[in-house]
C-alpha cells in the first residue's frame, strides 16, 4: 500500500488493528487454558469476549469507509503472541507462570494501546468523529484490561508466585502508572 495522505496511514494502522485482534483471538483461548489462577483465567475469556467487539468496531469502521479489513498482517503482534506461546510452554511452578502469562498479556495490551491511541488521533485530524468515537472506546477498554490484569498480579498472582519461590527482597514501593504486573 502507497502512504499518499493521512487517510492512507490511517487505513494501515487499522488494518495493522484488524489483524492484531485476530491473531489475539486465536490466542486467548490457550492463555485462558494455561492460566492456573481462576481468576486470570477468567479474565483471559472476558478479554476474547471484548476482542470479538473490538473487532465488530474495526469491520464497522472498515464499512464506513468502504475499504477491506484484509491485506495486512501485523508483526508486532505475531511476535507478542509468540512470546505468549512461550510462556505457556514453559515447566515449572504454575503460579509462576501465571505472573509470566500477566507480563505478555500486559505487552499486547500496551501495543494494543499505543495502536488504538495513534488511530483515534488520526481519526479525530482526519474529521472521522464516529470512527475517532470508536477507537476511543476500544482504547479505553484496552486500558481497562491493562489495569485489570495489574491488580490481578498484585493482589493474587505475583504473591502467590514469590510465596512459592522462596523469600525474597521485600515488596517494592507501589508504582504510581499502575502498570506493572
Amino acid at each position: 500500500m502507497e502512504l499518499r495522505s493521512l487517510q492512507d496511514l490511517f487505513v494501515l494502522e487499522i488494518k495493522d488493528l484488524y489483524n492484531a485482534e485476530q491473531q489475539l483471538l486465536d490466542a486467548l483461548p490457550r492463555m485462558a487454558e494455561a492460566a492456573s489462577n481462576p481468576e486470570l483465567r477468567n479474565a483471559f475469556q472476558q478479554h476474547e469476549v471484548t476482542t470479538r467487539e473490538q473487532v465488530r468496531r474495526l469491520e464497522r469502521i472498515f464499512d464506513d469507509l468502504g475499504q477491506s479489513p484484509k491485506g495486512h498482517k501485523c508483526q508486532g503482534m505475531e511476535g507478542l503472541v509468540r512470546e505468549g506461546r512461550e510462556m505457556i510452554g514453559q515447566e515449572g511452578d504454575p503460579a509462576v507462570r501465571d505472573a509470566g502469562l500477566i507480563g505478555a498479556a500486559q505487552r499486547i495490551e500496551h501495543y494494543e494501546i499505543a495502536g488504538y491511541g495513534t488511530a483515534r488521533t488520526f481519526a479525530e485530524r482526519l474529521g472521522m468523529d464516529e470512527a475517532a468515537r470508536l477507537l476511543q472506546q476500544t482504547l479505553d477498554e484496552e486500558g481497562e484490561t491493562d489495569h485489570r490484569l495489574t491488580g490481578l498480579a498484585e493482589r493474587l498472582v505475583n504473591p502467590e508466585a514469590q510465596q512459592r519461590s522462596g523469600p525474597g527482597p521485600q515488596e517494592p514501593e507501589r508504582r504510581q502508572s499502575g502498570y506493572g504486573g
